[in-house]
């Protein structure tokens, strides 16, 4: 729900001592100064089950570790695995860390390992970097053996995805149900969830590595913008995340942290049915909407004009990138009724859904508008219940490398195919670019498996985010991070 500012100003405390949002309120009976109190976005949609996207609120929350880390570059890094090597092309060997332990006191073991990875296989759905991907692991001693079913050089990469974070054995349920509640391995452990509103949780002083200088994090689900941004000025909250653009302003800009990252507003067509399964249709759309306008207007500039799938956060798209030719040629829309889907939670998505609207409008389709909390519309968006889907997707969420993404939004098997795309040639082309070894080769690869993409017009890029956080001026050593992986660590403290 928006709010204009003034209102705004004067209700989010209502809303705030209504709602029960912020778990540090809920913690006054102990001693809190030195607790870190977080605003964050989503609420779990999955019960913070670690094969879900919630994965990665326990990863920026440094509650469960996963086997390999990547560095800013993406290249990978020890995490609970302190070495591995490639042992043929489709098996690969990694060294289970020693003296880990597990928040329920049991041991980190490569049995504990290959459980994880096991149910991750097995999960339904499965975790979206193993899309596509047939893994199986199998443990000796302190080594785990990984085998792909065909040859993956991206292995190491993908056991960094926070959906494959290593929990233990007793998270684990014989109904597939996974409990991250005490059972992680990070500095700080997960010790209670309340509902869709809070989390809490405690230091960990048997962690193996450095100890956390919090004693704890309270986190509150704070899906509305103005409400998080506010609570960060009100002293409510340490750390906001996802700061809206129109709520950048009434902030110090001494607080804000702005960084480019790999996340793209995009529109998705359905091709499979209703009229945007007509590709001249689909090219109608990308001609009528004007990325500019929106990136000026609703962005108020703190974005980039897409230019593909994949943003200016992975430079070497820009400067490899070739013009896209062969494009299919727009069609009449002919007042052809279309419905527009969007969600809340991002504050900006309402305003570019009615841009949208009165852009295609101009160009003759007739639109309508259906806007929810996210919740409550991911499960028609991936029914196809829309003509177009306006999303704003990480891309490089899992592995460090955007083929996870292009396979899971583009391909006939996807498992976020909002587009319900199944082309024959986007399909191979993204297939080239899994098998295809790390370096120019794999970058060429991506590069046209994109362009195969945007040929059929079921993805149209609009504007790549730059993600704003709002840090209180007593934080300290808090992760600014274009991946949104992580968000406090060890050292993360208040002055």
């Amino acid at each position: 729900m928006r709010f204009p500012t003034s209102l705004a100003l004067l209700t989010v405390p209502l809303l705030l001592a209504t709602s029960g949002c912020f778990a540090g309120e809920q913690a006054a009976e102990g001693p809190t100064s030195d607790r870190i109190k977080i605003a964050m976005l989503q609420p779990p949609r999955f019960g913070l089950t670690p094969f879900s996207d919630d994965a990665f609120k326990l990863s920026r929350w440094s509650t469960a570790e996963t086997l390999v880390k990547l560095d800013a570059d993406g290249n990978a890094l020890p995490g609970l695995a302190t070495d591995w090597t490639r042992t043929s092309d489709t098996a690969w060997e990694l060294t289970v860390r020693e003296g880990v332990k597990f928040h329920d006191g049991s041991d980190l073991t490569a049995d504990a390992v290959v459980n994880t990875l096991t149910r991750a296989g097995k999960a339904s759905p499965k975790p979206r970097i193993l899309d596509g991907v047939q893994l199986t692991a199998q443990a000796a001693g302190n080594k785990v053996t990984v085998t792909t079913a065909t040859p993956d050089p991206l292995v190491p990469q993908r056991l960094s995805s926070p959906q494959l974070a290593i929990l233990a054995p007793g998270a684990y349920a014989e109904d597939g149900k996974v409990n991250p509640v005490g059972t992680g391995s990070g500095p700080v452990e997960l010790v209670e969830v309340g509902g869709t509103s809070t989390a809490t949780l405690d230091r960990f002083d048997g962690y193996w590595g450095e100890k956390a200088k919090a004693s704890g994090l309270d986190v509150s689900f704070v899906p509305d913008g103005t409400a998080r941004a506010a609570s960060v000025r009100t002293g409510e909250a340490h750390i906001a995340e996802t700061i809206p653009v129109s709520q950048a302003a009434l902030l110090d800009p001494a607080l804000l942290t702005e960084v480019p990252m790999p996340r793209t507003n995009t529109l998705y067509l359905n091709t499979r049915s209703g009229p945007m399964a007509d590709p001249a249709l689909r090219a109608a759309v990308r001609e009528a909407v004007d990325a500019e306008e929106i990136v000026k207007g609703v962005y108020e500039g703190r974005a980039d004009v897409a230019k593909g799938l994949l943003g200016p956060a992975l430079p070497w798209t820009v400067d490899e990138r070739e013009p896209l030719a062969d494009r299919t040629a727009p069609g009449a829309a002919n007042g052809a009724s279309i419905t527009i889907g969007t969600f809340t939670d991002r504050a900006e998505l309402p305003e570019v859904a009615s841009i949208v609207q009165q852009r295609l409008e101009d160009a003759g389709f007739t639109v309508k508008q259906d806007v929810r909390e996210y919740a409550h519309i991911e499960q028609d968006a991936l029914a196809g219940k829309f003509d177009v889907f306006i999303l704003s997707r990480a891309t490089v969420l899992d592995s460090g490398d955007p083929v996870a993404y292009l396979r899971s939004d583009f391909t006939c098997g996807g498992s976020f195919n909002l587009a319900k795309l199944c082309d024959p040639a986007v399909d191979a082309a993204v297939q080239a670019a899994e098998g295809a070894e790390a370096g120019p080769e794999r970058r060429a690869a991506i590069l046209a498996a994109e362009a195969a993409i945007l040929r059929t017009d079921a993805g149209i890029p609009m504007l790549h985010e730059r993600v704003i956080q709002a840090d209180a001026a007593n934080v300290a050593d808090s992760v600014k991070d274009p991946r949104e992986r992580a968000l406090v660590t060890s050292a993360t403290h208040l002055r």
